[in-house]
């Protein structure tokens, strides 16, 4: 769960941290006081859209950071849901108790991101945040109108993740045998002007004899001869330091060690010196030796210097063709040449291809309609659970469908395809995707009478709030009959959106009921959603020395609460019969 923020320089914000707490938890205030600036902050931290106008004015940079503490504290072998995203990174930290994510914005425009204090990607923080965190914004209901997105809810209703990896499985393997069925099958005349040119890589780089890190031996070396006089005055240097010189190193050394020894026959205290000074005086015999042998081989050698050009050179224009480095072009030859070898022997290659792709077809398509038959038993439930839930979110006369298109399996991959030259058949396109052969499109009609329509053909940004919340704890309670649930951070900004009076206080019902199994914070304006928090946060500006500065308010007293809630529902003017009725609010929230 989210157990900490702290905000600096972000926007209004100066400095703020506010700590979080299991449950339901709402954020209240004035229109513009600032409560979504939270929210984006928050969403800032886990990778979102960085840029310098939100630095507060006057400041160098805004720093956002987030803290999030594992389940019941990692104990009992409980195992954090961030701890294989640390061991795929390399990140340390913590992994049994929390997880610490900063985001850093500097006035000229750069940001970085760090984990645990250490430097990450954004793409790397991006495949983080969903195991942390799920922010429920309109950007985010928007995204309830793609099919992709329609189609990964159904999934996580379904609780197919199993056999949602098994077909993207099934599905790479049966592309990267069309791809080679494709090759396979391509014209002659293509297949023997590839032959050429495979042959004419391969050789040339067989003739080039390249040896794993040659490259950057000869730079060492051309280093040394294009610098050779250099070279040998700091190594005649280094000699005469240590052995050659009057007063040498090793010449000081000996006579201390001598003298060491006549000490010790006096105070046996000095004896464990003796022996470090002795291994130092060996270490640097060693390296003066090693200098006087080096010193020995630098010899002028113009004849050596050209080979090490022309190899250099070599290894440039090779590089231009086939990698950066000896070892990338070490792995395009292997890849050349068993490209080589396979259109070499296209004809038995084909017929082996042939035999793979239809199995490759057939396990897929099984394993597509396996999935796609689990999607529709699942969708007519969540059909089912999902009206329940919108008639007490007000659309009651709502309803609401899956429309599958047809898709096909790919069982008859190779079936009514074209002729290749030879009489060969090549592979007609397979049915089908990475996430199954499902696309479908979530049908609604809001009012009696209309027919299913497409969701962003029909709603309004009120219907999607209501909708994506009636989706979500659909799919919460769907998942917390699953003994492995975990619970997560569920985050809804203005999800009472278009809505008020008894609706709003089913959505405030939803979500303590989404908060027995998760942590959720909500941004509302409406004390009948507010009344049922299990926490209040109360987030207001403050004008102090000609300066706007945003701080937010724990609202722990009943007292305070009732207050907060009269002010949602009369503004200033709060008298006595109102803050009856929000107390009246808070206690009829709390027995739900």
């Amino acid at each position: 769960m989210l157990q900490e923020i702290h905000i600096q320089n972000y926007a209004v914000i100066e400095s703020l941290t506010v700590e979080f707490h299991p449950g339901f938890s709402v954020l209240t205030g004035e229109t513009g006081s600032g409560k979504s600036i939270l929210v984006d902050a928050l969403d800032l931290a886990l990778g979102g859209r960085a840029s310098p106008d939100v630095i507060r004015s006057g400041t160098a940079r805004a720093t956002v950071t987030a803290v999030f503490r594992a389940e019941g504290g990692g104990r009992h072998g409980a195992k954090p849901p961030w701890r294989e995203w640390l061991e795929h990174y390399g990140v340390r930290g913590e992994a049994e108790t929390e997880i610490i994510l900063r985001r850093e914005i500097q006035a000229g425009g750069r940001s970085r991101l760090l984990v645990n204090d250490e430097p990450v990607t954004l793409a790397a923080v991006k495949e983080l945040a969903p195991v942390l965190v799920e922010i429920h914004g309109q950007g985010e209901h928007a995204s309830l109108l793609e099919r992709e997105a329609q189609l990964d809810l159904l999934d996580a209703f379904a609780r197919t993740a199993e056999q949602g990896e098994q077909v993207a499985h099934l599905h790479a393997e049966r592309r990267e045998l069309e791809r080679e069925w494709a090759s396979l099958n391509q014209s002659e005349q293509d297949r023997l002007r590839t032959l050429d040119l495979l042959r004419f890589q391969v050789e040339e780089l067989a003739a080039a004899r390249l040896e794993p890190g040659e490259d950057e031996r000869l730079e060492s070396e051309r280093a040394v001869l294009r610098n050779l006089e250099k070279v040998r005055a700091a190594a005649s240097a280094a000699h005469a330091a240590l052995y050659d010189e009057e007063g040498s190193a090793l010449a000081r050394l000996a006579t201390a060690e001598r003298a060491l020894d006549d000490l010790a026959r006096y105070d046996r205290a000095l004896e464990p010196h003796r022996e470090p000074l002795a291994a130092a005086r060996v270490a640097l015999d060693d390296l003066a030796r090693a200098l006087g042998d080096y010193l020995g081989r630098l010899e002028a050698d113009p004849a050596r210097l050209d080979e090490v050009e022309d190899r250099l050179a070599l290894f440039d224009r090779l590089k231009r063709k086939y990698g950066g480095t000896v070892t990338e072009m070490l792995a395009f030859g292997e890849r050349a040449r068993d490209d080589l070898a396979r259109l070499e022997h296209a004809d038995e290659r084909r017929a082996e291809v042939r035999r793979q792709l239809e199995a490759a077809a057939g396990a897929y398509g099984a394993a597509a309609e396996s999935l796609s038959r689990e999607r529709r038993e699942a969708a007519s439930r969540l059909a089912k659970e999902l009206h329940r839930e919108l008639a007490q979110l007000g659309m009651e006369k709502a309803r609401f469908e899956v429309g599958f298109e047809d898709g096909a399996s790919g069982h008859a991959a190779l079936e009514g395809g074209t002729r290749a030259p030879g009489g060969e058949e090549e592979a007609a396109p397979l049915a089908g995707g990475p996430k199954g052969i499902d696309r479908i499109t979530f049908l609604v009609s809001p009012n009696p009478g209309e027919e299913l329509r497409a969701l962003d053909r029909v709603a309004s940004g009120g219907e999607v709030s209501r909708l994506m919340l009636g989706l979500k704890t659909v799919i919460a309670g769907a998942m917390a009959r699953e003994s492995d649930r975990k619970a997560r951070t569920l985050v809804f900004d203005e999800v009472d959106a278009g809505i008020g009076g008894h609706v709003a206080e089913c959505v405030g019902e939803r979500l303590k009921r989404l908060a027995k199994g998760n942590q959720v914070l909500a941004v509302t304006h409406l004390p009948q959603i507010a009344c049922f928090a299990d926490h209040h946060y109360y987030v207001e500006k403050i004008e102090r020395g000609g300066r706007t500065f945003a701080d937010v308010q724990v609202l722990g007293s009943e007292r305070e609460r009732a207050a907060e809630l009269a002010r949602m529902l009369s503004g200033r003017q709060i008298t006595a019969a109102v803050l009856e009725h929000a107390a009246a609010m808070l206690k009829q929230g709390s027995r739900r």
